[in-house]
């Protein structure tokens, strides 16, 4: 819910920033406080979203390792960190860039690079490193696991392909395909458009793929919508029903006998 947040928020503002800031040529020259404010409140919530993945990959890592972690404990200890981290990057970067002297980190409502976005950059680093390191364990646990349950009638390749599945739905939830971001070509370089391409591809589209995978595919959702579904629906069950009839007849012996016809009918 968190991850999720963070991604409506950030693409919110990212909208905001686009319509009004970038295309308003004056709103930039004239470089007022409330657009240095949006890049500010934009770009905490964009490492929101590196943090919550960050959260991500720490949660599940730890729920397979450590099997006796209490997850309430450790899910209120998430939501502080993935929270607060940020902030104190952000306000790291925002007093270093107001107090500088060079333009081109003080003006155009500082949409400019400028000298010290490395703050921003290198936690992003980090974050999505250790997200590696957390795959990479996550991995070898589901390896053993698979491998020390029930192998009758199956393959080993069975194994490499179950992981490899898992692996996949992994990438797009811990944001390991900004890996390929941070190589950036040089300006004018045959592959800086296809970079340029594939950045806003990967940015514009994780929160997308990890809905579709771990929410719109997953079984226990499909089959709430099912139940929604039909309840919705003004269905009716048939059910069947009998209704009996008793009959008196006198036999030739004078004997009363009771016959039942039974009439199957449905409400």
């Amino acid at each position: 819910m968190n991850l999720f947040t963070s991604f409506a928020l950030n693409n919110a503002l990212w909208l905001i920033w686009y319509r009004f800031i970038v295309a308003n040529t004056d709103v930039l020259i004239n470089n007022d406080i409330p657009c240095r404010v949006l890049h500010v409140v934009l770009h905490y919530f964009l490492l929101t979203n590196y943090a919550w993945m960050l959260c991500e990959g720490f949660y599940l890592h730890t729920l397979l390792v450590n099997a006796f972690t209490s997850e309430h404990k450790l899910v209120n200890w998430l939501m502080g960190l993935g929270w607060s981290m940020p902030t104190v990057i952000v306000t790291l970067y925002t007093a270093l860039r107001a107090s500088s002297n060079d333009p081109a980190d003080t003006e155009q409502c500082w949409i400019n690079e400028g000298s010290y976005m490395s703050v921003l950059v290198y936690p992003v680093y980090i974050s999505t490193m250790l997200n590696l390191l957390f795959l990479f364990n996550i991995v070898r646990v589901l390896l053993m696991k698979l491998r020390a349950g029930p192998a009758i009638g199956t393959r080993p390749s069975r194994f490499m392909l179950q992981a490899f599945r898992a692996t996949l739905l992994l990438v797009p939830l811990l944001g390991l395909h900004y890996l390929v971001i941070p190589f950036r070509p040089p300006k004018k370089h045959p592959w800086e458009q296809f970079y340029e391409v594939l950045s806003a591809i990967t940015a514009s589209f994780q929160g997308l793929c990890v809905a579709v995978l771990f929410c719109f595919c997953n079984g226990e959702v499909i089959a709430q919508f099912k139940r929604k579904w039909e309840n919705s629906v003004p269905l009716r069950k048939r059910t069947n029903s009998y209704t009996a009839t008793t009959v008196s007849v006198r036999s030739d012996i004078d004997e009363k006998s009771e016959v039942c016809f039974c009439d199957r009918g449905s409400i």
